[in-house]
């Protein structure tokens, strides 16, 4: 069973969801301008587009439903194995009952080399100490299980993901009015630089691996190497090869 996002959705109307947006959005229109291929998708959140600055030809979001060009449920993924270059999980894991088999099918649907990249909430911030105190609310965010950075990293690892990149931001605690958030602005910067790991959210790039694979590159130093070639033979003029005829062989030979 996955829980909804729609209560998501709307809390992302709100100033601090702005907020949040705002940090993520960034974050997204950077990392995934330098990632190449042919396929890339954004896993749930519909009506943001993470994937607007893209270099990759077909891209496009799914969702278990809303307005998006493929409604699938997460847990079994409707594409190919080895199929995927790019694939976005924004708040996806920390809104599953099955986080595990999420990440299962992500690793299945990647192609070798793909890349994949993770936001999710910080248990250990201010962010994480909201959610405690209410998270009987039901409300979102602080409805979801945040997931540890550390432990996330290790089922990584064990589905053979590399690390390449990440970071953490929201370092604004998470207050409701915007005028408070505008005045705490300026610990986005210094959180940045004295606590980050108390950031609010955590950013994930990772690549799928594969044992085995070997990259077949071009031999440049062979192609550079000069060819061989037949030598030049040397002919000799009409006149002389008469002489020669006509004086016979060499008497001293």
């Amino acid at each position: 069973m996955q829980k909804s996002t729609h209560s998501l959705d709307d809390w992302f109307e709100t100033p601090l969801g702005r907020y949040l947006l705002q940090q993520e959005q960034a974050f997204f229109d950077k990392a995934v301008a330098d990632v190449f291929g042919f396929n890339a998708v954004q896993l749930g959140l519909g009506p943001y587009d993470f994937l607007r600055l893209s270099r990759i030809p077909l891209r496009f979001t799914a969702d278990r439903d809303g307005q998006v060009k493929v409604k699938t449920d997460f847990l079994h993924l409707p594409f190919e194995s080895n199929s995927i270059d790019l694939l976005l999980l924004p708040h996806v894991l920390e809104f599953s009952e099955n986080p595990h088999q999420i990440l299962r099918e992500v690793e299945r649907v990647l192609m070798p080399e793909g890349q994949f990249i993770i936001c999710g909430f910080n248990p250990r911030s201010l962010w994480g100490l909201s959610r405690i105190l209410l998270r009987r609310s039901g409300e979102s965010p602080w409805s979801g299980r945040f997931i540890a950075l550390p432990r996330l990293k290790d089922w990584l690892a064990l589905l053979g993901f590399e690390m390449v990149a990440g970071r953490l931001g929201c370092y604004v605690p998470p207050f409701k009015q915007e005028k408070w958030l505008s005045r705490f602005r300026f610990l986005e910067a210094a959180g940045d630089r004295w606590w980050a790991i108390a950031g609010g959210v955590y950013f994930l790039q990772a690549v799928k691996r594969v044992q085995g694979l070997r990259l077949i590159r071009p031999n440049w130093n062979e192609a550079l190497k000069p060819k061989k070639t037949l030598a030049p033979v040397r002919r000799e003029s009409k006149a002389k090869v008469l002489y020669l005829k006509a004086r016979g062989p060499n008497p001293s030979a």
